[in-house]
């Protein structure tokens, strides 16, 4: 599904990645996790070809991504901030959408599911942030694509629209999807997630299950696990 092959990036004097090797295999969540500077934003980007690394090589879906930019249109992906054009409607966002990639139903579905209705004719500009990223996540779901990327899935959420986004991510790993996720939220991450890939300083300081990494850190639960990485290579 994914494979990264020694992927270094810098920018100007500042190493990102150093040397990341990587095989996503298809089916499951995959939560890429990391103290801030880590390399996790620039890893994801790299996959959807929007850094071009300094070295190293990156297939997706069989198709290295030198070669062609046509895997993109394979990729659901939710970016970290939502910015969307503040004179814009909210049906006439989606309805952009639908024309560039390709007609779909399932927006209506998802807009019952994330109680979007009452927000429809309103502008962008003039919503909560909690209710763009409801709008956020019709979007990047609408479509059937075999690879879905999430980058802070939960921000601004309710509690009601964050059980839906977890049961909707289930759903959607039942139909064999690899699903990307990263998120400052452990308790998502260790609800949802069925491995954990964790970078450090630009590489891959552990990959696993969490209970493995609890092993690993000889901790009782998931967050000490992650404090305990952070404590270690900070002192």
């Amino acid at each position: 599904m994914v494979n990264i092959e020694n992927l270094h990036k810098r920018f100007n004097k500042n190493i990102v990645l150093s040397g990341v090797d990587l095989n996503i295999t298809e089916g499951g969540i995959f939560a890429i996790l990391g103290p801030n500077g880590s390399g996790k934003t620039t890893l994801i980007k790299s996959i959807l070809g929007m850094v071009i690394p300094n070295k190293g090589t990156i297939n997706v879906l069989g198709e290295n991504i030198k070669n062609s930019s046509n895997y993109r249109h394979k990729i659901d992906y939710l970016p970290q901030i939502a910015n969307f054009p503040n004179n814009l409607k909210v049906k006439e966002l989606i309805k952009m959408i639908k024309d560039l990639r390709g007609d779909t139903n399932e927006d209506e579905r998802l807009i019952e599911l994330f109680t979007l209705h009452p927000f429809l004719d309103k502008k962008l500009g003039n919503l909560s942030g909690g209710t763009k990223q409801k709008v956020n996540l019709v979007l990047t779901f609408m479509f059937d694509s075999p690879l879905i990327i999430l980058d802070e899935p939960t921000t601004g959420l309710d509690p009601i629209s964050l059980i839906r986004l977890k049961d909707l991510i289930q759903t959607e790993k039942a139909k064999g999807k690899t699903i990307l996720i990263t998120s400052h939220i452990m308790s998502f991450v260790e609800e949802v997630s069925d491995e954990i890939v964790f970078l450090l300083e630009g590489q891959i300081y552990f990959r696993g299950s969490i209970s493995e990494l609890k092993n690993k850190t000889n901790q009782p639960d998931f967050e000490h696990a992650i404090a305990s990485i952070l404590t270690e290579n900070n002192a």
